[in-house]
């Protein structure tokens, strides 16, 4: 059998040889090109961007935070500043289990449950910082057993740091205000207005206060330090150091003492005071009872704490100076006659018969004055000085709400003074424009009687009423209230003084001025109201007391306060100047539920008149004020 046998083609199979061998060397020389070009890309086009950021992981930039400004009193007296104490923290991106390592760290240093809720609340609100907090202000002792463990804890490290401290406590909360951890809002704001590159490394901003007022001023400038740190992540050496800029030093016109003095005299009262310079409108003493501490709030209040302040019956968080707003009472007397002057519906001399009722004409309906039979003839003088209701009743139906709207203005009444704190609120001085915006109805001549006695739709704060009072001391020239009187560089020998900013002469009538000025004398004397607080003083005080009424009363209804509970009773006021023959202190005092303004308010303004007049500090108020039965507003 024959076999077909075919022959191999050896210069074919060379062929394809030599072919797949130079594709192969060529497909080789390909990629070592490509390789070659990306070797000389990045080590030539792209070195820049490579060496820097090997450099990032050799350098560390750490930002330095600036020491927080002091806030003193106009004595020097410390109210706000700084201590070093150590805290427990953690950096996240270094840690492999949170949990875990905070579990073990408790062993070694105690970490409560507020601490680690605290901690996780920092944690979701995590910012591009370094470290978070897991424990502040460690003793010695927690420092050195952390220390000589921390081996175990990589990302877990000791730090120093500067706290905020308040002396005074609840005695200038609502003046100082606090600091408090900057959170999203913060962030977003700071970002908002180009500030967020300051704040780096900063855990604390101004939150109420002149703590927030001022805090472009307290803050001062953020320094940056280069250190160098090995594959650990620990510092090695340091590179360079920008250091940081302190912030300012802030020196108010407050008195500490006077502020004490002021805070205490009101025993177990509610309330507040404001006491200005009339003659350039620095505050001496800036009062809102009760208050609080301020330190639970810098490193966040606990759940327990928020709670009973804020659902206390008290309020203790309402700044009741600078935002609470009342009826003024019959301290609104005084400015009500100036404008009877002013538009001519009163003359001095000009008298009316009280029989112990205004009787709108018209109508039938009675308003009573506080005197169940009256005070006979009274003239504008013994108006202020006994405080005769029915006057002033009739006064206010003559001059009608849009002239009482026109004038009062002029006093402050109705506005903001423009003190240098946050959230001042504007009261109320109605008209018959604002009740048609607010309720949609018209104004009835009853609405404008109620306002003639400084009740109805009218309210003020206390920082109003003492603003007015300051202007009225100093025979209508006003000044901008202010609490600062003084910025102080930290870094430079320079300071910076906070100009008395005059208002513009109110024009008044020398005449009509020295009228009233002489009732309010009149006022603290024999006959007045408040002669008790005046009683012995070396020094004139001017003054008007004033009852706020906090309920309602029916027609024919007689008010009695024993039988009234106690936070339905009506407030005291009491606004005063002295030494009345040049006053260098106007001030306002109001009593939340004190009852009568000569018995409650006035007795406070006296312990402070005669602390800053003489430098008499006063025993405590008793707990309770004692009724002065012939005293009334």
């Amino acid at each position: 059998m024959n076999k077909h046998v075919e022959l191999k083609n050896h210069q074919r199979e060379i062929y394809y040889f030599r072919l797949r061998l130079v594709v192969s060397i060529g497909f080789v020389l390909v990629l070592l090109a490509i390789l070659l070009a990306r070797f000389a890309y990045l080590q030539m086009v792209r070195h820049d961007h490579y060496q820097t950021l090997a450099e990032s992981n050799r350098i560390s930039v750490v930002p330095i935070v600036p020491n927080r400004g002091l806030i003193l009193d106009r004595n020097g007296v410390v109210l706000a500043h700084n201590y070093s104490g150590y805290t427990l923290e953690i950096t996240p991106n270094r840690t492999a289990d949170l949990e875990a390592t905070i579990n073990e760290l408790s062993t070694l240093v105690e970490i409560t449950p507020k601490d680690r809720k605290r901690f996780r609340k920092l944690l979701a609100e995590r910012r591009n910082f370094e470290t978070l907090m897991i424990r502040s202000r460690l003793s010695d002792e927690e420092v050195a057993r952390f220390a000589a463990q921390q081996y175990r804890f990589p990302g877990v490290e000791i730090k120093a740091r500067l706290f905020r401290d308040y002396p005074y406590g609840e005695k200038t909360a609502h003046l100082i205000g606090y600091v408090g951890r900057i959170n999203q809002t913060d962030v977003a704001q700071l970002e908002e207005n180009d500030l967020a590159a300051n704040y780096r490394g900063s855990d604390y901003i101004g939150k109420t206060g002149l703590e927030q007022s001022y805090e472009s001023e307290l803050h001062g400038a953020t320094g940056v330090e280069q250190v160098e740190v090995d594959s650990g992540g620990r510092a090695v050496r340091r590179l360079s150091r920008a250091p940081p800029v302190s912030g300012n030093m802030l020196v108010l016109s407050i008195d500490a003492k006077l502020q004490e003095i002021a805070f205490q005299s009101f025993g177990n009262y509610r309330g507040a005071l404001v006491a200005i310079d009339p003659n350039n409108g620095e505050v001496l003493a800036f009062v809102s009872k009760p208050g609080y501490d301020p330190s639970l709030f810098i490193d966040g209040i606990d759940t327990q704490s928020w709670d009973e302040l804020n659902n206390s019956p008290d309020t203790p968080l309402n700044n009741r100076a600078l935002r609470g707003q009342y009826p003024p009472g019959s301290t609104i007397k005084p400015f009500m006659a100036l404008a009877g002057l002013h538009y001519g519906e009163r003359a001095p001399d000009l008298a009316i018969s009280d029989p112990g009722y205004f009787t709108l004409p018209g109508s039938s309906h009675q308003y009573r004055d506080w005197k169940k039979e009256g005070h006979g003839s009274v003239d504008l003088f013994k108006s202020i000085v006994v405080s005769c209701d029915t006057y002033y009743y009739g006064l206010a139906t003559d001059l009608g709400i849009d002239r009482i709207a026109s004038y009062l203005p002029r006093f402050g009444f109705g506005k903001k003074t423009g003190i240098d704190l946050d959230g001042e609120t504007s009261g109320l001085l109605p008209s018959q424009e604002w009740k048609t915006r607010r309720y949609g109805q018209k104004w009835y001549a009853g609405d404008t009687v109620s306002v003639g006695i400084g009740q109805g739709y009218n309210l003020v704060t206390p920082m109003q009423l003492a603003h007015a009072t300051a202007t009225l001391a100093n025979n209508g020239i006003g000044y901008k209230p202010h609490l600062v009187r003084e910025v102080r560089s930290a870094h430079v020998d320079e300071n910076h003084a906070i100009g008395n900013e005059p208002l513009p002469d109110l024009g008044i009538e020398p005449a009509h001025l020295d009228l009233v000025r002489r009732a309010m004398v009149a006022v603290t004397r024999p006959g007045g109201t408040a002669v008790q607080a005046a009683a012995g003083a070396p020094y004139h005080i001017a003054g008007k007391t004033g009852t706020a009424q906090v309920i309602a009363m029916k027609q024919g209804e007689k008010y009695d306060e024993d039988q009234v509970q106690e936070r339905h009773r009506d407030h005291a006021w009491f606004i005063a100047y002295a030494p009345a023959e040049q006053p260098r202190i106007a001030l306002a005092v109001l009593a939340e539920n004190g009852g009568h303004g000569g018995s409650t308010a006035a007795p406070i303004a006296r312990k402070v008149l005669d602390y800053y007049l003489l430098g008499k500090v006063p025993q405590p108020l008793p707990d309770v004020a004692e009724k002065e039965e012939e005293e009334h507003d």
